[in-house]
């Protein structure tokens, strides 16, 4: 039987694999997805969750007609006046009603809030689920059609660190070469990334060259597969990032092995720098030598340094970097790293964060951030960041929520607090695939297609876009033309045709990246894509010659360490009297909150429950409880099992947070990093109570 075949891109995580699909035209449905033979991304490779997780698109549990809570119905009576004889009962809980109606009622509150509660009342976060087209858009009404400063998407909760460190530091927040480097570098850093769950097609790279060479070093607060392929693996305390980032920069100061001519020609502020290194206590290796379990980080930790410092490397970071309290600065510190040894603006060596989201480099390259416009231009207004609208939908100064693909009812922390403040809002519209926690909440969702039902350009974690086509035909509406039809019934006059009308638009707004991308070239380029900055050609390798700072120089801003959490504890204590570290982690098998792949089988199957991870020293501590409660100060999660294992250390967890109904982040309170609000979801002290 003939299936015909489409190229396009993976749905999942920010590597933006090719894939080729098998369609049945005859029944519109995909039979297989492999990668392209010669992908430049993929390789030919798939991870689990681009080769089996495509049965979601076709689930029975799609949203296929837009729903009207009825409790909003009974409290907006005129509106149930206007659309009545339109709407249809689902359940005890919801109408189904039609696209137009649905917009309608939608306009209808927006316009009244507005009035009442003027513009600011109003917010939109999302955006990094779907397309740079949608991604646009949802900005531009919000910022444009509503008057509202209050855009901002899931960076919040992961890379914005990434962003913050490295846009102060060097200019640009975005990753500096191609994954294909990894076969042109001497030497590899990976910190704060379990890359072979979370982005196995770029784990795949580093594992072929640390066969090769033995040129890997990973440092993380567990043990994770890639360290079976590492040449120096270091095991660290919780929240001691930037504690190891700044003793590295000590060694190679210390030592003279940073690139004179590099820092003289091309960075600004290094004696201060250097001066502030050399004079903090918290720098100098030795200090491990006082805690208790890690002393032997004393002499690992410079040995990593030197053959980083003497060789062409790349550094490899995740959320084990950036949701913490000081994430921005432990972004910085890497920099600081390439900025001393000159390992930055050539092939084969640079600064890699590992995104999250298939388009979250994108999104964020649109203006779906509060303080940056399309290509980080400076906003009319700067807006408030995700933390700072739950407190303000909590004081009830925003009434209105446009959500785009972003659960915030499940990823983000402190949900027994989000959950407050979904109650006060008065208006909640969800755009989304399922119904997911945020859905429920809503009183209006509007079924969107999926990425593989539509066209648009996705940006992945390497600058990289590619103009995706669909797979399936499918009637749902684009984000884009919800947003489009969300405007007009507002009085707004958008008038985009396709999703190639909205891109143009983005190539004139955001020129400095974008200009040269046209569909056209896209097309012709679908297996490469192209990394941004794209005139004529593209840039696959970021800071030649400038960083793209005012003066093209790059800067140290030194940040020390404070003591606190694990470190501190060890230091005054010796060791952990009672309660337990917990990080948090993705697997294989999954993406965050699952809205896809829970609903594919093959893959659900494999990992259908959230599981803690504690170390076999601690067995006796659990007695012979099957299943656990872990409480914070903040709330408690569900039952979860407990496995034991050899790979985690004494008084420390890890568990996933896939499954809404494990309830993981009720255990998060508000504390985040202190410049950008990314939640510290890599370190939460808990207790541990057997079911």
């Amino acid at each position: 039987m003939h299936h015909k075949e489409i190229e396009s891109v993976c749905t999942y995580c920010g590597v933006g694999c090719d894939i080729v699909a098998q369609v049945d035209e005859s029944s519109n449905t995909i039979v297989r997805i492999g990668a392209d033979k010669d992908g430049y991304v993929s390789q030919g490779k798939l991870c689990v969750k681009g080769k089996y997780g495509f049965d979601f698109v076709d689930s029975d549990a799609r949203i296929r007609r837009p729903r009207i809570a009825r409790r909003f119905l009974e409290k907006n009576p005129h509106i149930f006046e206007r659309i009545g004889e339109r709407l249809e009962p689902l359940d005890d809980l919801w109408f189904e009603t039609d696209l137009a109606s649905a917009v309608e009622a939608a306009a209808m509150k927006l316009t009244e809030i507005r009035r009442t509660f003027g513009d600011e009342s109003f917010c939109a976060i999302g955006g990094a689920r779907t397309s740079c087209e949608s991604a646009y858009l949802f900005q531009k009404f919000c910022r444009e059609t509503m008057n509202s400063p209050h855009v901002d998407n899931c960076a919040r909760v992961c890379h914005s660190s990434s962003l913050k460190g490295m846009r102060a530091t060097i200019g640009e927040g975005a990753a500096t070469n191609p994954y294909n480097d990894i076969y042109e570098t001497e030497f590899i850093l990976i910190i704060g990334s379990n890359t072979t769950e979370a982005h196995p097609i770029v784990a795949n790279r580093i594992i072929d060259a640390a066969r090769l060479h033995d040129n890997v070093a990973v440092i993380d607060v567990r043990e994770i597969k890639m360290m079976k392929y590492a040449k120096h693996k270091a095991i660290i305390p919780f929240e001691a990032n930037l504690l190891v980032l700044n003793m590295m920069a000590r060694v190679i100061l210390e030592e003279e092995l940073y690139d004179r001519t590099f820092v003289e020609t091309r960075t600004s502020g290094f004696e201060a720098y250097r001066e502030a290194i050399l004079n903090d206590p918290y720098a100098d290796p030795f200090f491990f030598r006082s805690i208790p379990g890690y002393e032997h980080l004393a002499t690992k930790i410079p040995v990593i340094a030197r053959e980083y410092a003497l060789k062409k490397s790349m550094i490899f970071w995740g959320l084990g970097i950036t949701e913490h309290f000081d994430g921005s600065y432990a972004v910085m510190a890497i920099t600081h790293l390439a900025l001393l040894t000159g390992n930055i603006g050539k092939t084969g060596a640079g600064l890699m964060p590992l995104r999250g989201q298939n388009n979250v480099q994108g999104a964020c390259d649109m203006g779906c951030l509060p303080y940056y416009a399309p290509d980080y231009q400076k906003p009319k207004k700067v807006g408030l960041m995700t933390p700072q609208l739950v407190d303000a939908m909590l004081e009830g100064r925003i009434r209105a929520l446009l959500n785009m693909g972003e659960d915030i009812a499940h990823i983000h922390p402190n949900q027994n607090k989000i959950a407050k403040a979904l109650e006060r809002v008065e208006f909640l519209m969800v755009q989304e695939l399922f119904m997911t926690e945020i859905a429920k909440r809503a009183d209006i969702v509007v079924g969107v297609k999926s990425a593989y039902e539509k066209e648009g350009v996705y940006v992945n974690a390497m600058r990289r876009l590619h103009l995706s086509q669909p797979l399936v035909k499918s009637d749902l509406p684009d984000d884009w033309e919800v947003i489009r039809m969300l405007d007009n019934a507002m009085g707004g006059d958008y008038d985009y045709r396709s999703s190639e009308d909205v891109w143009n638009e983005v190539r004139e707004v955001a020129h400095r990246r974008f200009s040269g991308a046209s569909y056209l070239r896209l097309k012709r380029h679908r297996k490469r894509g192209l990394q941004w900055p794209v005139y004529i050609e593209d840039t696959p390798v970021l800071h030649l010659l400038d960083f793209r700072t005012e003066d093209g120089l790059g800067r140290y801003i030194y940040h020390q360490y404070e003591l606190r959490g694990m470190v501190k504890e060890l230091l005054e204590k010796g060791d952990i009297e009672e309660g337990f570290y917990l990080t948090t982690g993705r697997t294989l098998p999954h993406y965050n909150n699952g809205a896809q792949t829970a609903r594919s089988a093959k893959l659900n199957d494999r990992y259908d429950e959230d599981v803690v991870l504690a170390s076999e020293e601690d067995r006796a501590l659990f007695g012979d409880a099957e299943y656990v409660l872990l409480t914070s100060p903040f709330g408690r999660s569900a039952p979860l099992r407990v496995n034991f294992s050899d790979k985690i250390r004494s008084r420390t967890l890890y568990v996933t947070f896939h499954h809404a109904k494990s309830r993981i982040n009720f255990l998060f309170g508000d504390a985040c990093d202190e410049l950008i609000g990314t939640a510290l979801f890599k370190s939460v002290k808990v207790n541990v109570e057997p079911v």
